[in-house]
């Protein structure tokens, strides 16, 4: 159940809600694909919302369960680094963690961006939610950590796309 007090307390401009369900219309091929490893409680059971208004922006998507904002970075962002680091700095100042992945890496290697999410600190250790995977090396980082998949994911040949372990199927033994 989603805690509708804490969701409905981040500031909202009602003007941005045709142009937020525009967005979502649009799909956004980056977006679409991801979106499918989030939703429906699909990632770790936490409960993500695509093109959420959040003041006077629009992120990719949103995670109430651990105050997450994931930003997927294409061509559109490559003449607005004020504009993205000011965003940033907003959102961080309502005590949200800000991700940032590369669009390539959505296209190319989705199975490591989905293993980078499963091993970020802000995404992991919250109460109620499964924790699929094993935790290595994990090092709580602070509120404000934010992290570019493109540092840390290298391209695999051949990759097979990410299939969660709640998504998996059973083995049958004979």
């Amino acid at each position: 159940m989603r805690n509708t007090k804490a969701y409905r307390s981040l500031p909202f401009n009602p003007n941005l809600r045709d142009r937020a369900k525009e967005l979502r219309k649009a799909g956004n091929l980056c977006e679409v694909l991801l979106w499918q490893q989030l939703h429906k409680k699909k990632f770790r059971g936490y409960d993500f919302d695509r093109q959420k208004i959040i003041g006077n922006y629009i992120v990719d998507f949103y995670c109430l369960d651990c105050n997450v904002v994931i930003e997927i970075d294409g061509s559109s962002h490559d003449y607005k680094a004020e504009y993205d680091e000011e965003r940033d700095k907003y959102l961080e100042s309502l005590g949200l963690v800000v991700i940032h992945v590369r669009a390539k890496d959505v296209l190319g290697n989705l199975g490591g961006v989905m293993e980078m999410l499963y091993e970020h600190p802000a995404l992991m250790n919250h109460p109620g939610v499964s924790r699929a995977l094993p935790e290595k090396g994990n090092k709580q980082e602070g509120q404000n950590a934010r992290l570019q998949c493109a540092n840390h994911i290298q391209p695999r040949q051949n990759q097979a796309p990410y299939v969660s372990p709640q998504e998996r199927p059973l083995q049958r033994t004979q």
